[in-house]
């Protein structure tokens, strides 16, 4: 039995004269054509030959007996298909007749495919179009396209429609390929059955080779980032962590920790601390915190005093994007409030810091170097406290 040796196609399906002209060369080699696949061709081995090939494209996918029966006696043997395009072969010694002496007549054989291409490639650019309204939604409604990008969740969605657009545009080549070729043809140039075929091979195999990775990596960064999620109640006490505690704040020793008033799978939520990862952002933390000081109430009677604390921590994989990502940050979490209120402030050991003060709430956006942080503050003390514990934490 002859050994199979799988070869990847050299170019799109629709690049007939370059088809056959690699498998004449393949034949040289010993390599006989067997079955072709979407990607690759299948060869089984045997003594090298000169052989001509030769494609025939039907209106269905299935070619009738008696047009194969009818070649073969013209000195054509039925090779394989693949969608609409059968695959004659011939040795060179028997002089075998042209498939097809008419470029013209030739090009009739080519009007339902074209209608077929035309038809994917339109329905291709429409859902194409759709999914780029879909993630651009998703990317720019809120104003925080660098926040999407860092926090990872729709990386995956925006490879897959960068896929979605590349059919589409390898559904528009090819049909604006077919119409080309029928176009020659009709004007008497027939299909040049010794076209090269080494360079699109090339490009081919690149294309495939990145796809491949891209596809792959896709599949992969949303195991990762589950598999590296993880939530759990904050400890009581000191952590080497980029986060800002409440007691640091606070500065207060009456302070106890709130009880706890929403639990799930053994986490306190209110006093929590959750640890992510994205390709961009290979370091996230978030916490939160809530206390209580007993006996001590809010200065409008409203109740026991309860001050909390909210903490956003990244690591960047590239510094530059620190800027955009404290900016989509205020504008992720200013809600109502006007920019105006959002002052930017010079501080010796950060390089951004944008604050905004309300009653009783702070919040402060910062960054150094490749570490971006954010703290909402609920409670009473100054927030230069908050920040003094921010340009402590970040690093």
């Amino acid at each position: 039995m002859n050994r199979s040796v799988y070869k990847l196609r050299p170019s799109d399906f629709w690049r007939i004269g370059e088809h056959e002209s690699w498998f004449t060369d393949m034949a040289a080699r010993g390599l006989y054509l067997k079955k072709m696949g979407i990607h690759f061709a299948r060869f089984e081995e045997g003594e090298p030959r000169d052989m001509k090939y030769r494609i025939d494209v039907s209106t269905t996918k299935r070619i009738p007996g008696e047009q194969i029966e009818m070649y073969g006696e013209s000195g054509w043997d039925y090779v394989t298909s693949y969608g609409q395009f059968h695959v004659f072969s011939s040795p060179v010694e028997e002089d075998a007749p042209e498939l097809h002496t008419d470029p013209a007549e030739q090009s009739y054989t080519l009007k339902e495919l074209d209608k077929k291409l035309a038809w994917n490639a339109g329905s291709a650019i429409i859902g194409m179009v759709m999914m780029f309204g879909m993630m651009a939604s998703i990317w720019f409604l809120d104003g925080t396209p660098t926040y999407v990008m860092v926090d990872g969740s729709m990386i995956t969605q925006t490879i897959l429609t960068i896929f979605i657009a590349y059919t589409a545009y390898h559904s528009l080549r090819a049909a604006l390929s077919i119409r080309d070729v029928r176009k020659r043809l009709v004007e008497g140039k027939p299909i040049d059955h010794h076209a090269s075929w080494k360079k699109h091979h090339r490009i081919h195999t690149a294309t495939a080779f990145l796809f491949t990775v891209v596809v792959g990596l896709s599949a992969i960064i949303p195991f990762a980032q589950l598999a590296k999620m993880e939530t759990n109640t904050l400890p009581e006490g000191s952590v080497d962590l980029p986060i800002v505690r409440l007691a640091d704040v606070e500065n207060d020793p009456e302070m106890i920790r709130a009880e706890a008033e929403y639990m799930s799978d053994n986490v306190d939520w209110g006093n929590r601390l959750s640890s992510e990862w994205s390709p961009l952002a290979p370091v996230q933390y978030e916490s939160d915190e809530s206390g209580v000081v007993p006996g001590k109430l809010w200065e409008d009677l409203s109740g026991e005093y309860s001050p909390a604390i909210h903490t956003e921590y990244y690591q960047l994989r590239f510094p530059g994007m620190a800027e955009n990502l404290v900016s989509d940050l205020v504008e992720r979490y200013r809600y109502d409030n006007s920019l105006d209120e959002y002052i930017e402030k010079k501080h010796p050991d950060l390089d951004i810091l944008v604050v905004h003060t309300e009653e009783d709430m702070s919040k402060v956006f910062a960054a150094k170097g490749d570490a971006v942080m954010y703290v909402r503050y609920h409670g009473y003390a100054d927030v230069s406290t908050v920040i003094e514990n921010v340009v402590e934490k970040i690093r």
